[in-house]
């Protein structure tokens, strides 16, 4: 069997929030839309948003983020210092630049506006 990975989906509770923030910042092209679903091509990959069930949303308090194990990880064409300052600018929460002893790329973790983490990584 052989086998590629095609979309990765992340249940949200605020659908044109998390739309609005990828396509913004990531420019991610839009693909499919309706009220509880969205999916958003990043290149050799899609990215779905589906919105949380509502018998899951009211035990949800309001601002709550969540904590997951779900990395996604954007390499850039640019170099990472002025990705992460760009998204500084927006507001975006953002950590240090860090690399790794024999690892040929910058990288940059930040988060969504719910939570999820997301990775910037730059070629050196």
């Amino acid at each position: 069997m052989n086998v590629k990975l095609d979309s990765i989906i992340l249940y949200v509770q605020n659908i044109d929030l998390l739309k609005h923030f990828y396509v913004e910042n990531f420019s991610l092209k839009m693909m499919e839309e309706d009220a509880v679903w969205v999916l958003m091509n990043a290149g050799t990959i899609n990215i779905g948003l589906h919105k949380i069930g509502d018998q899951y949303l009211e035990k949800i308090e309001t601002g709550h983020q969540f904590d997951n194990n779900t990395k996604l990880i954007f390499e850039v064409d640019t170099d990472i210092e002025s990705a992460r300052n760009e998204l500084l600018l927006k507001k975006v929460e953002m950590r240090a630049i860090k690399t790794f002893e024999n690892y040929d790329f910058w990288l940059c973790d930040g988060t969504d506006p719910e939570g999820n983490v997301f990775q910037l990584k730059c070629r050196k």
